[in-house]
């Protein structure tokens, strides 16, 4: 069975949604949006940029619109920004209507990765406890999500080989 419906990949920054939401559309020949890149076309302006010249505030404002324009589309490929999902408008519209993935990592990996990026804008402020605090907050909504990807446990090849076959079948 073929589904009409987006799918739609959220988690933590550097969680892998660029990277794998970008290999799964090609994979399933569908259309890619980041929401973030598409942001910061839109903005001429990185993530970080955006928070610390306009205010964290303006930013989810954009973002909001942003998604519920691109989630208009159908048999798409989506990644979220890291907080998106944390919009309880945002997150009603994608359980309800959409095909939601969360990549869920470790703590430690995604610590790991988030220090070696320098373009995280509220990561690079965070000490490392208080990354792990905003880790266990998001992942309050995160669970929420249609499908739960362990990271951990599979490589990048057989992450986009599950996320592709769990789609085809809804």
């Amino acid at each position: 069975m073929e589904s009409k419906k987006n799918l739609v990949l959220l988690g933590m920054m550097a969680s892998g949604k660029s990277t794998i939401g970008n290999l799964v559309s090609k994979k399933l020949g569908l259309k890619f949006y980041d929401t973030d890149k598409i942001i910061e076309k839109e903005m001429n302006m990185t993530i970080s940029q955006i928070f610390t010249e306009k205010s964290e505030i303006f930013f989810r404002s954009l973002e909001e619109k942003t998604v519920f324009k691109i989630l208009k589309n159908k048999k798409s490929v989506i990644s979220l920004g890291g907080g998106a999902f944390s919009n309880e408008k945002l997150r009603k519209e994608i359980v309800s209507n959409h095909i939601s993935f969360w990549l869920d990592c470790s703590n430690k990996t995604l610590i790991n990765r988030i220090r070696k990026n320098k373009r995280r804008p509220l990561a690079n402020k965070l000490t490392n406890k208080e990354l792990i605090e905003l880790i266990i907050k998001r992942k309050k909504n995160y669970m929420k999500a249609n499908f739960r990807i362990d990271c951990d446990k599979l490589n990048k090849i057989q992450t986009i080989n599950y996320i592709a076959k769990l789609y085809e079948t809804i």
